[in-house]
């Protein structure tokens, strides 16, 4: 084992020490906040909103059109899934280290439904984030898990297919799923290298789906 790669597998170790420790620490807390990502909460209203403390509003399903604010949300066409998405981040004048979650560099989606309420939200890992910050993609979904409860989750793993290796000793390719306080959550966690990769490069992302329950 190079240098390298040594220090990959260390730094791995690492983080999952830590993050185990935020488990921990979820377990004892089981209850998730009201608000799903700072001031903003599924179900509440456009008009509510925050005004300030975001910026860089564009349509989900047209990126390159943006808009001035979430208020403005009907003028994004409406997405396959039949909702309004916004893309968003927060502003740079408040948040000089960017758009983050427990830490993690993010790409946040608001989705709008047809009643002008918050009927979702995706937070997906950066994938231009810096290196540094990239390899400890995979750790978000732990965190989200054991903030919303360590129980009562739905995991299915899948196994390796042709030529996808370990990173640092570790793969990971999981979905889980768990409906909680009217919400239908969903986490993805990928770690993992594919045969066309080389030893700087490697898939390592979580992906986050919240919606609002039916019914």
């Amino acid at each position: 084992m190079t240098n390298r790669m040594r220090g990959v597998a260390g730094g791995i170790l690492l983080w999952l020490i830590q993050v185990f420790a935020l488990s921990d620490m979820g377990v004892r807390a089981e209850q998730p906040l009201d608000n799903d990502l700072r001031n903003i909460g599924l179900g509440m209203s456009a008009e509510d909103l925050p005004r300030t403390g975001y910026a860089n509003f564009s349509c989900g399903a047209e990126p390159g059109r943006t808009v001035p604010d979430w208020q403005s949300w009907s003028d994004c066409p409406v997405s396959s899934a039949g909702m309004r998405e916004i893309r968003f981040g927060y502003d740079p004048e408040t948040n000089p280290e960017g758009t983050r979650v427990a830490g993690h560099p993010v790409i946040l989606t608001l989705a709008i439904d047809g009643t002008g309420h918050v009927a979702g939200l995706r937070i997906e890992t950066d994938p231009k984030a810096r290196l540094y910050a990239r390899k400890k993609a995979f750790l978000l979904g732990v965190q989200t898990k054991s903030r919303y409860g360590a129980e009562g989750w739905v995991c299915a793993e899948s196994q390796p297919s042709a030529g996808e290796q370990p990173v640092g000793g570790v793969y990971v390719n999981e979905r889980c799923s768990k409906t909680i306080s009217g919400r239908n959550l969903m986490v993805e966690r990928r770690l993992f290298r594919r045969p066309d990769q080389d030893v700087k490069s490697f898939v390592d992302e979580t992906r986050i789906s919240i919606l609002l329950a039916k019914g």
